[in-house]
């Protein structure tokens, strides 16, 4: 069974970046064959809210492959730069691979509202139509606990924002049946390898 603290936190700006833990360590591991990382309790059901203010559930996201990542709009690095990756990695799948769908599942509620995630998940340097979910505190532990993610607010008080997120910094590929297909380090993957991996798992 992996746990969050086997999978290990990321700092998103300011914090402690011995947060990531080198998930090479767990089993299945980052440098295995993209084939050997699903674990049967990983994912489950939810009940959020999309970016358009609408609730959904896992049963809405049904009939295609979904990458999913938990972060949040205020994060000013590993956030974007993951998702800016995952959209270069889309550009190199080999022909006749389409991408999957792509779910931003924020940890942070209190400021990530529909509204706030609307605007965040229609820049241009991330992957097409990218969906945005959030929900109340208890939705997103919830959703959290069935992903195995840790996340914890971190208080930054000579910042604007106020605070941080700390946050498992992974991407989980959901079949067309809302099971664990593989994982991705977010920290260890680069477009070339992620695009590879999807190609092996969604060409046939």
């Amino acid at each position: 069974m992996l746990s969050a603290a086997a999978l290990g936190l990321t700092a998103c700006g300011g914090g402690d970046e011995s947060a990531t833990s080198n998930v090479t360590a767990t089993a299945g591991g980052a440098q295995a064959s993209c084939t050997t990382r699903a674990y049967e309790e990983i994912g489950g059901p939810f009940e959020l809210t999309n970016h358009l203010g609408e609730r959904v559930t896992e049963q809405d996201y049904l009939g295609k492959p979904t990458l999913i990542y938990f972060g949040f709009t205020f994060c000013p690095d590993v956030c974007p730069s993951t998702l800016v990756g995952i959209a270069n990695a889309y550009k190199k799948l080999p022909e006749g691979v389409e991408p999957p769908r792509t779910v931003l599942i924020s940890i942070d509620p209190e400021r990530d509202t529909p509204e706030q995630l609307a605007s965040y998940v229609a820049s241009n340097a991330f992957p097409d139509g990218l969906i945005g979910l959030t929900g109340s505190e208890e939705d997103i532990e919830k959703v959290a606990d069935e992903f195995v993610v840790g996340y914890n607010k971190v208080e930054t008080p000579d910042s604007l924002a106020g605070y941080t997120m700390d946050h498992t910094s992974l991407l989980y590929l959901m079949d067309e049946n809302w099971k664990l297909k593989t994982f991705f380090a977010e920290a260890n993957t680069n477009p070339d390898d992620m695009a590879a991996c999807l190609g092996t798992l969604l060409g046939s």
